[in-house]
């Protein structure tokens, strides 16, 4: 009863003051900020399934890691260096994924999320998404806005550039949550595709209809003028000349990880000391625009094996106490053999050898899943004569690359 009296006697222009500035204090003016000279990665994983006319085909899980540097901002526009990552799991020897298909692209993004980007590229795979009207927002409104997808489909349909199509978003601001400790604002980002595509190719399998939807969650930091995570729900069918029908459907999910700038020779030089200390020898520690590697020679294994002995396992406690010293930089562990066999032997095993590193690494709780890659090199990269024992003993080893981005 009394608050209403008090609110009665108040003037309406007071009362009208007061009310714009509530509603004021709900909105949000939502913008992409750049700063110059700013490193981040974006880590997504995902789960994915497929289907061919109606059969299951396979399952994937897959990593993509994007390393992203902002060296020019100019009227708030931010251009892009990019490098992007896409590794599915190793097959079938460990949990630890394989170096996959690397991507190069360089793009300018405007404040409202914009993209200005060469035909050329492939990455990334989904455009204008999200862009952001030019006015404030609150809990509830919604928006829609045009926004691409564009496939690399040489290698499963043989089609020579960037396969371009529309997707029609919508996007609802559900208000603001809490997610790692911190508030984010909780967009809804949803697209519903149909696509009949009017190109024809010479070759026997394109697409001839595309449909189906994604559904998904993005949590953006306002402060930072970024996005911070996002979860997602997706099915698509692709309906090819042939008339079979192809089904690709999962989850996924991505965080953001900032990144700072490795004083590489500094690094260097610490492994360098941590190595004599383990007794390890004279260990090439060599430094390049990758990051910071370790060339283990004497992490042996018996010629044409993956086989981790009790003594190179004893050896890697050491090289982890090591790696421990960086959590935050990613690690690519890279696998070579002696010239003995065929390529495709080599190939394998190496990265069988790769992988048996990165698989008791993992074990030993130095690094995540999402922060290991591995990449076989076959006898390509000798570090010796391959025409002695020596020679081949030497050529038969796994090394470790903390990368700078």
């Amino acid at each position: 009863m009394y608050s209403s009296m008090i609110m009665r006697r108040l003037p309406l222009l007071t009362l009208m003051v007061m009310l714009a500035a509530v509603l004021a204090s709900a909105q949000t003016t939502f913008r992409f900020r750049y700063e110059e000279g700013e490193q981040y990665r974006v880590l997504s994983t995902v789960d994915q399934h497929v289907w061919i006319n109606g059969n299951y085909s396979h399952s994937a899980e897959i990593l993509n890691r994007i390393s992203i540097t902002v060296p020019r901002v100019v009227d708030g526009r931010g251009f892009h260096d990019a490098v992007f990552l896409t590794s599915e799991e190793a097959r079938g020897f460990t949990q630890v994924f394989t170096w996959g298909e690397e991507y190069v692209s360089r793009f300018w993004r405007d404040e409202l999320g914009y993209y200005e980007i060469e035909p050329v590229y492939y990455m990334p795979v989904v455009r204008n998404v999200p862009v952001f009207p030019d006015r404030p927002l609150e809990p509830g409104d919604t928006w829609s806005e045009s926004g691409i997808e564009v496939h690399d489909f040489r290698r499963s349909f043989g089609i020579p550039e960037p396969y371009v199509f529309p997707i029609p978003v919508t996007y609802e601001y559900k208000g603001n949550v809490e997610r790692d400790g911190r508030e984010f604002a909780l967009i809804h980002v949803a697209y519903n595709v149909f696509y009949r595509p009017n190109r024809r190719y010479p070759q026997a399998l394109y697409p001839v209809r595309i449909s189906g939807f994604s559904d998904q969650l993005l949590y953006w930091d306002i402060a930072s003028g970024r996005p911070h995570a996002y979860e997602e729900s997706y099915s698509f069918v692709f309906v090819l000349s042939s008339g079979d029908e192809v089904v690709y459907e999962g989850t996924a999910e991505a965080r953001i990880v900032e990144a700072s700038r490795m004083d590489r020779a500094r690094v260097a030089d610490e492994i360098r000391r941590d190595l004599d200390d383990l007794g390890f020898g004279d260990q090439d520690v060599v430094e390049d625009e990758r990051g910071v590697t370790i060339r283990l020679d004497n992490i042996l294994f018996p010629p044409d094996s993956p086989l981790l002995r009790d003594s190179e396992k004893a050896k890697l406690r050491g090289i982890a106490d090591i790696l421990a010293r960086y959590p935050d930089r990613d690690i690519l562990i890279p696998g070579h053999t002696a010239l003995a066999g065929t390529d495709e032997g080599r190939q394998q095993l190496s990265e069988q050898r790769a992988g048996a590193v990165g698989e008791y690494l993992l074990e030993l709780g130095v690094r995540s899943r999402d922060q290991m890659l591995l990449r076989g090199f076959g006898a390509t990269e000798p570090v010796a004569d391959n025409a002695t024992e020596e020679g081949m003993r030497r050529n038969r080893r796994v090394e470790i690359t903390i990368l700078e981005n």
